[in-house]
């Protein structure tokens, strides 16, 4: 493959047709790259220019004829030598325009987008900011309202609390009776859950009288701390620990009020605002909207008991005494209905195991009759099976030609096989019958095993119900004697 080219001063620049080569048909124009050169004499590739389109053309390779020499001069230029710049065509052009007029539009349709959206979102943003900071603005305000409400509980706690103390012996002694008299319940339920231990096997299982009894023994060791503490917070009753409380909590609201106000008051225009990187994600909080109002409430009980001496106290003990003394009776009775269900359960199943032994004693009756009677079949097709054989082994004797497998031959043969079938298919039913004979006596086993642990449990359960028949009384539970 080679560029060929002429100039247009050439004398040879004609067409011509040369007796060596054969017509060419231009396969692709000189839009392939090639290195530029200098033609000699010429300095400058822009003083000399070629007026015919150079052709990339290629030999036949079956060609035999050899090139001549002599005749008009070689158009191959060197090998180092190009002809000129890459030449395109018009379709090309206008194609590369319409790319161009394309993507330039398509630039700015998108960059048009852009900034509708841009525009958009600028005023979505504003907006939002505006309705953050009003919401921020009115919370802060609501929040300066809490404030100013507790401090002006807190206030006129304060100024009561300076005024009021007594000691409350009565409720403390009640208190006292009430937490020695639950001792009682406590320790039968303790008991039950000892005695229950006892259960077998699978009746060993974590069932609703066992979660009632724990429950009532929790119930029983609430009961008991609630009643001591309310009688040590009786004992240990001193106003200057209710006072501080106020005083402190008091102190706090108004930091936090001031502190609150002063960012209420804040404007996009105020002086002291500035930038506090980061102080978003810093949470020093120690509690919650409702902890926090908890924690000046329980203040303001702690100090009224106080102020309210001992009308408020006893109030507080008797509320106690009858909360736990109702607490106690309702898990009681809770107890022992899951106690009764629980029994009814077992002697349900105890019954249920008793019907179905009966039956398994019943089968095994029958599966026995049915293994004698395979037996007695089977010692009955024997003899049969001996007199065919027999006659099979007798008609071997017969002499020559006589020996003819004829229709009692046949006959025999195959009776011979059908007893052998028969024989084989009782052998098997007889040993599935004492597979099933086996499994009946294991089940039957396993049976008898059962109904004693359902007895067991039916005992220790009806032991626990008796043990539970006495319990104190609600006056006793409430701290009178």
């Amino acid at each position: 493959m080679e560029f060929l080219g002429t100039t247009q001063l050439a004398s040879y620049c004609g067409t011509k047709t040369s007796c060596l080569f054969p017509d060419l048909a231009p396969t692709s124009t000189t839009k392939d790259t090639y290195q530029s050169y200098y033609l000699p004499g010429y300095r400058h590739l822009s003083s000399w220019r070629p007026s015919l389109l150079h052709k990339v053309v290629s030999v036949p390779p079956g060609s035999n004829k050899q090139f001549n020499p002599t005749g008009r001069p070689p158009t191959v230029l060197p090998a180092l030598r190009s002809a000129l710049h890459a030449r395109y065509s018009t379709r090309d052009w206008h194609q590369e325009n319409m790319v161009q007029l394309k993507g330039s539009e398509a630039s700015r349709c998108c960059a048009g987008r852009l900034n509708a959206d841009s525009m958009r979102l600028i005023q979505d943003k504003d907006q939002l900011t505006y309705q953050m900071q009003e919401e921020s603005r009115r919370k802060l305000g609501e929040r300066i309202s809490s404030i100013d409400f507790w401090r002006s509980e807190l206030t006129y706690e304060l100024e009561c609390l300076l005024k009021e103390t007594q000691a409350l012996e009565t409720a403390k002694n009640r208190l006292k009776c009430a937490v020695d008299e639950m001792q009682g319940p406590l320790k039968v339920a303790l008991e039950c859950l000892y005695h229950r231990e006892k259960r077998k096997g699978i009746d060993l299982v974590h069932d609703d009288v066992e979660k009632n009894l724990m429950k009532e023994v929790d119930v029983f060791k609430d009961c008991q701390e609630i009643l001591t503490k309310i009688a040590q917070k009786i004992s240990q009753h001193i106003m200057r620990d209710a006072q501080h409380a106020l005083e402190q909590d008091l102190s706090d609201k108004n930091s936090a009020h001031f502190i609150d106000e002063k960012c209420f008051n804040l404007r996009n225009t105020s002086d002291s605002i500035n930038f506090y990187h980061g102080v978003e994600k810093a949470d020093g909080s120690v509690s919650v909207p409702a902890t926090w109002a908890k924690f000046s409430e329980h203040n303001i009980r702690c100090s009224q008991h106080a102020r309210a001496n001992s009308v408020k106290l006893r109030e507080d003990a008797e509320v106690g005494l009858e909360s736990t003394s109702e607490e106690m009776w309702d898990h009681f009775i809770s107890t022992n209905l899951a106690f009764n269900n629980r029994i009814a359960e077992v002697a349900d199943a105890k019954n249920k195991l008793q019907a179905q032994l009966a039956k398994i004693l019943q089968e095994i009756f029958q599966t026995e009759d049915t293994i004698l009677l395979l037996e007695r079949s089977i010692k009955a097709k024997e003899y049969p099976l001996k007199v065919a054989q027999t006659r099979l082994e007798g008609r071997t004797r017969r002499p020559n030609i006589e020996l003819c497998r004829d229709a009692p031959q046949f006959q025999l043969v195959t009776e011979v096989y059908t007893i052998d079938n028969t024989l084989q298919t009782l052998k098997q039913r007889l040993k599935e019958a004492h597979d099933t004979l086996q499994m009946l006596i294991l089940n039957k086993s396993k049976l008898e095993h059962e109904i004693s642990v359902k007895a067991n449990s039916f005992f220790i359960d009806k032991k626990c119900m008796d043990m539970r028949k006495v319990f104190p009384s609600t006056p006793r539970l409430i701290g009178y004697t």
